[in-house]
């Protein structure tokens, strides 16, 4: 009779061990998935960075003040979700369309991902940039004595600058991309640039 409660016991154990195993399992597969994703969003972020540096399609000041389809971007802050993702990433692809092209997407055949991604200037309007319009990069800086006020917009290479460390203020842009995986499983992930 021992013999026998022992013997269930033992199997009720081994039952829950193999659970827990199995569990244990699929909490790690889902994170190394997660982090391949997280991994392969860099592909859009570069993609973008290559599109701001010189020789890409938006190395040009005057072409960032106006939208561009053919690169996914917007010279204007897209409509948000509270989560800050742009509605164009959450919609189908007719809605994208308005932004962005799809023929951009990146495709990861042998994984089953498929990589979308928009750039949008940080700015309430279209054309030249300011700081009333557009969120910008070092566009005030404090050094020296608390009373000090270094303006980023004089040039510290101008002749006779008694600011040498002031730095131009630079747009920001965001770049948010949305990966799809298997099982249409959806990532998204947002990076903050300048173009200079």
């Amino acid at each position: 009779m021992f013999a026998l409660i022992t013997l269930v016991i033992m199997l009720i154990g081994a039952v829950a061990i193999s659970r827990s195993m199995n569990s244990g399992q699929i909490g790690i597969g889902n994170i190394s998935f997660k982090r391949d994703m997280t991994n392969q969003s860099e592909r859009a972020v570069q993609v973008a960075l290559t599109a701001l540096q010189p020789g890409g399609a938006l190395a040009s000041a005057v072409t960032r003040q106006g939208n561009l389809a053919s690169a996914n971007y917007s010279a204007t802050l897209l409509p948000s979700n509270p989560q800050g993702i742009p509605l164009v990433l959450l919609g189908s692809d007719t809605g994208f369309a308005a932004v962005g092209a799809t023929t951009n997407d990146i495709v990861v055949q042998d994984q089953q991902l498929r990589i979308r991604y928009v750039i949008d200037r940080m700015s309430t309007s279209t054309g030249a940039c300011s700081p009333a319009t557009c969120t910008m990069l070092n566009s005030m800086l404090y050094g020296g004595a608390a009373s000090e006020l270094i303006s980023a917009q004089n040039n510290s290479s101008a002749a006779n600058n008694t600011n040498p460390s002031a730095v131009t203020p630079q747009e920001v842009y965001r770049v948010t991309v949305r990966v799809q995986g298997p099982r249409n499983t959806l990532s998204f992930y947002q990076s903050t640039l300048t173009a200079n």
